[in-house]
């Protein structure tokens, strides 16, 4: 396990990240993961920033609310699988960490845990929230992603630790 600094590794993370990540929160009794394929990191307020993107609509949002904090977990091809279960599977149905074959770990600077797996993790804070506005996506944008409405909460999150686990 080697602690990294927010952006070392960047260029290799962003192209994974749209490929798809899992996201993990925990609200008082339920730790739950879900598949992500937006989010980015960045500088804002003068902080590192992991920006996630959530749907009201989705299990984890409400999570989210509750808990203020969540990790992320960058993983290698292998994971494909599990990013699979854990991108069709609602975490109000199930478990869905035991139907991907996933375990977690106490993280290093928040309560919520992260996942045992190698990849890049960031442990995230939320320091600031948006819901998007549906007059403002672009109609290509609104067309595509949101034919239905439920626009995404922008959560902009501190990154207050970030670990690189190897094979």
């Amino acid at each position: 396990m080697e602690r990294i600094k927010w952006h070392e590794g960047a260029q290799e993370v962003l192209p994974i990240l749209s490929r798809g990540a899992f996201l993990t929160t925990a609200g008082p009794n339920k730790i739950n993961t879900m598949t992500i394929g937006w989010g980015t990191l960045g500088y804002i307020w003068a902080r590192p920033i992991f920006l996630a993107l959530v749907r009201p609509s989705r299990f984890t949002h409400q999570l989210l609310l509750e808990s203020r904090e969540f990790t992320v977990t960058i993983p290698g091809e292998e994971m494909k699988a599990a990013l699979d279960i854990c991108g069709k599977m609602s975490g109000r149905d199930g478990d869905k960490l035991a139907a991907a074959g996933l375990s977690v770990v106490a993280s290093q600077e928040i309560a919520t845990p992260r996942l045992d797996c190698p990849g890049w993790h960031y442990e995230c804070r939320v320091i600031d929230q948006y819901q998007m506005d549906p007059g403002h996506p672009n109609q290509d944008i609104q067309s595509v992603f949101y034919p239905a409405g439920d626009l995404h909460t922008m959560f902009f999150s501190e990154i207050v630790a970030q670990l690189r686990i190897k094979n």
